[in-house]
């Protein structure tokens, strides 16, 4: 759910759909209007119970596979059909490649929660497979393509790419 966050707040600075050009105002006000309804549908999801506290590695399974499905693809999908400007291109790319990749690792992981037995053994045991070695690496990953995001975006900042963008305070401009 960390993650999700964490993404969440990196798409309020990026996207939009179609393949017209896109002002950086036009790519933002997509991104967010992608991002708003993700995050509706998790904080739906997680009134519902369906995503959040304690659970058994079937409902942990349901959660993983109903977050990927209402959640993480429909973001994927929606930003696939993005032409970012220009100025935000390559930050685009450092961030939808990750989550596109993620996708995948959170999938072998619900898949693997799905056969692991509620017991301690079997939380033992999944805590200590591939998938979940996998899906902890992907994490700490995400948390470096943060810090790039964020240097990346610091750059395009001092190149002057966000000067008309309205929702750069004037003190950062």
């Amino acid at each position: 759910m960390k993650t999700l966050v964490a993404l969440l707040c990196m798409a309020l600075v990026l996207a939009s759909c179609g393949g017209r050009d896109l002002t950086l105002t036009e790519y933002v006000s997509e991104i967010n209007e992608a991002a708003e309804r993700a995050g509706q549908t998790a904080a739906r999801l997680t009134s519902e119970g369906v995503l959040g506290g304690d659970v058994s590695p079937q409902q942990l399974q349901t959660g993983l596979r109903t977050g990927l499905r209402e959640i993480r693809i429909p973001l994927q999908e929606t930003v696939d059909g993005i032409e970012p400007p220009d100025q935000v291109a390559d930050l685009h790319e450092l961030l939808w490649s990750w989550h596109a990749d993620f996708i995948e690792i959170e999938q072998a992981l619900a898949e693997r929660v799905g056969t692991t037995a509620d017991t301690e053994e079997g939380w033992t045991a999944l805590s200590d497979s591939q998938e979940m070695v996998r899906y902890r690496n992907s994490v700490a990953e995400g948390k470096q393509v943060c810090i790039d995001f964020q240097a990346d975006l610091d750059a395009t900042e001092e190149r002057g790419a966000f000067e008309d963008a309205p929702w750069i305070p004037g003190e950062l401009k």
